[in-house]
């Protein structure tokens, strides 16, 4: 492993996880109560004996910098080897732009691949939630002698065009590829995860080809490289879409979930904050749920996942539902089927998911549509407020931003500072009040 070279994409916007990465890259959103998504990529490498890694940032990487820092909770806080941080740069003779896909990104960081020496170059996305030893992966990239060897899960065939789709000989050797295509013709998918011989890289990176799955991989099945598949049977998990990101916290609960974060011989490495242990008071109810420290329960917590410094107060009841750091949900209200960023606070009596999953949320029709309502960060839902299902509380919202409503129908959202007038929901009938603020 001491000659590999790791990888990691983390410059990823993620628009589809709407409020959840409107501040932050996608791989510093926080999953599991008190890990960040990128936590399993870096884990992985450590545990796989690679102590030589890449973080290619881009989106707001802000968060993402502090999360990491220089390495320390993952040993990678070395002087020869361990982690550095990537920014992307403005280069002589090239334009001014982002980085244009996976393929561009390590491209315009070449000349620091090609300088290092290894000569093994294994490349990750920093998005998803996965366990697995690369060890026996780049073996058997090694063995063959490939110029590519690609990371292939079977996936329900309905879920195929979301991948790049390959088929796949008996030696492993790739004989079919389509990227994203809308009628697969196979169920075998790439997971994003390559393992490269340098002199690939040099070779079939060019400027006309921004991509790995769209251009890098069909060009070298087209030029006769040799591109292995690498069957990978472990959980791994996409968590790209506001559904994925909450169906998969709630898998977490199950009595024997298939991602094991309490194996001994695989640790998921974090940074993590000291804080007091987790306390559950006289009057708490917990049930099948995730509670991280610094947690103070006082109410009744069902079927959710708790990061660290959460308070939920007497009479409060939260279920099936996501909350993160230092958010407090006061005495009396609800919380059903709901993600609730960081510093958020929940108003005496409120209740957030409330009535039937009936219309998806006029913003983003396509993203919120499962009856999951989302909070942004450190927004404020004054008292006895009454939300519905697919709704959107833009982060910072104050509750002079619901200018005196005091129900937001499913599929509203609220924005912070002036915004269309609020719509109350009175019975089957929708009345517009006289104040402005909220969208419902």
């Amino acid at each position: 492993m001491k000659r590999v070279l790791a990888v990691i994409l983390a410059g990823g916007e993620g628009e589809r996880l709407s409020l959840l990465s409107a501040v932050r890259a996608k791989p510093a959103v926080p999953f599991a109560g008190k890990y960040r998504v990128i936590d399993f990529a870096l884990s992985n490498c450590v545990n796989s004996d690679i102590d030589d890694v890449m973080v290619l940032t881009q989106y707001d990487p802000r968060s993402l910098n502090d999360h990491i820092g220089a390495g320390r909770p993952w040993d990678l806080d070395r002087s020869t080897g361990g982690i550095r941080m990537m920014q992307p740069y403005i280069a002589r003779g090239r334009p001014t732009e982002w980085y244009r896909g996976t393929a561009d990104a390590v491209l315009q960081n070449l000349g620091s691949l090609v300088q290092h020496p290894a000569d093994t170059i294994l490349v990750l996305a920093g998005d998803h939630i996965y366990k697995m030893d690369y060890q026996p992966f780049i073996q058997a990239h090694r063995r063959r002698r490939a110029d590519v060897t690609v990371a292939v899960k079977r996936v329900a065939l309905r879920e195929a065009h979301r991948f790049g789709v390959l088929a796949v000989s008996e030696s492993g050797e790739v004989s079919d590829w389509q990227e994203k295509p809308r009628q697969p013709r196979s169920d075998l998918a790439s997971l994003g995860i390559y393992v490269f011989t340098k002199r690939t890289l040099t070779t079939w990176l060019t400027e006309g080809r921004t991509d790995f799955g769209k251009h890098v991989i069909p060009a070298m099945l087209a030029g006769g490289a040799r591109v292995f598949g690498y069957h990978f049977d472990g959980y791994w998990q996409d968590v790209g879409t506001i559904e994925s990101y909450w169906q998969a916290h709630m898998e977490l609960l199950d009595e024997h979930p298939s991602l094991d974060l309490y194996d001994k011989e695989w640790l998921i490495h974090t940074r993590s904050e000291e804080r007091a242990p987790a306390r559950i008071g006289p009057t708490a109810n917990v049930h099948r749920s995730l509670i991280s420290h610094g947690c103070q329960i006082a109410g009744t917590v069902e079927r959710s996942v708790l990061s660290p410094g959460v308070r939920v107060d007497p009479g409060a009841i939260v279920r099936d539902s996501v909350v993160m750091f230092d958010s407090v949900i006061r005495a009396g209200a609800v919380v059903d089927h709901a993600i609730i960023d960081k510093g958020v606070s929940i108003g005496p009596n409120a209740v957030v998911g409330m009535g039937a999953n009936e219309w998806p949320n006029e913003d983003e029709p396509e993203r919120l549509t499962s009856g999951i309502t989302v909070i942004g960060k450190r927004a404020v839902v004054p008292a006895g407020v009454r939300i519905g299902r697919n709704v959107r509380i833009d982060e910072e919202v104050r509750p002079a931003d619901f200018r005196g409503a005091r129900s937001v129908r499913t599929g509203g959202t609220v924005r912070r500072g002036g915004a269309p007038r609020p719509t109350l929901v009175v019975g089957p009938l929708a009345v517009a009040s006289a104040a402005g603020g909220c969208k419902a």
